[in-house]
């Protein structure tokens, strides 16, 4: 049981993303509270499954476990404004946490950045311009928000520090991570605070989902 779980978690996830997926888009609410907070637990697993003790594992655990507390805390935002701040805090250190661990990947070496040294630039733009384009939604969350969107372009900045002698797979599944992962953050805040969008439940939780995976894949592909 244990082997066949072992080998088959991926597939697992995917499934549950998957029904999780059909449950949003038709709208069946109560059945969210089943799937979504499936979703982190499989990656955990995962996580364990696949790694031994390599170093900085306990922070990328820590990360998934903030991300699992954030999206119980959004399950239950439109019961109230406390819940959607607490999530945020949440996935705020999940940020912190991707950012440590990143941090710990910062050799000497060639990194993406060190080729294409005009990337922090864009990201930078890219934050700017939308917390532009969301500021007269904001209201008293302006601050809070500016942090944020601060901390996750930080996060994505440092995927991209990350040496290619990581692993060029590993590399690619950090940034391409933390790319969606911004996306996805970005949907949330556009249907939130901009122009809610009917497709906005479904793109915010496959990308999300998709972007953890690309993290965790990437941490067990690293080269240690």
């Amino acid at each position: 049981m244990y082997r066949l779980l072992r080998k088959n978690i991926f597939r697992i996830f995917w499934v549950i993303v998957f029904a999780g997926l059909i449950v949003v888009s038709l709208q069946i609410s109560w059945l969210d509270y089943i799937f979504k907070p499936l979703i982190i637990p499989l990656l955990l697993a995962a996580l364990f499954f696949k790694t031994g003790q390599p170093k900085g594992k306990m922070k990328i655990v820590i990360a998934l476990v903030f991300s699992f507390l954030g999206d119980v805390f959004l399950l239950f935002e439109n019961d109230g404004p406390l819940f959607f701040i607490a999530g945020l805090v949440c996935f705020l250190l999940t940020h912190i946490f991707y950012i440590s661990y990143f941090l710990q990947l910062r050799q000497s070496g060639e990194s993406p950045v060190k080729s294409y040294p005009f990337l922090p630039i864009l990201i930078t733009l890219y934050s700017a311009g939308l917390l532009y384009l969301l500021w007269p939604g904001l209201k008293d969350l302006k601050i809070p928000v500016i942090i944020y969107a601060s901390i996750i372009s930080v996060m994505l900045y440092l995927s991209l520090c990350i040496p290619y002698k990581a692993g060029k797979i590993a590399g690619q599944l950090f940034i391409t991570g933390a790319v969606v992962f911004v996306a996805s953050d970005s949907l949330l805040a556009i249907n939130k605070f901009y122009n809610p969008f009917t497709l906005a439940p479904f793109l915010i939780r496959i990308t999300y989902c998709f972007a953890q995976y690309c993290i965790v894949k990437g941490f067990i592909k690293k080269r240690y």
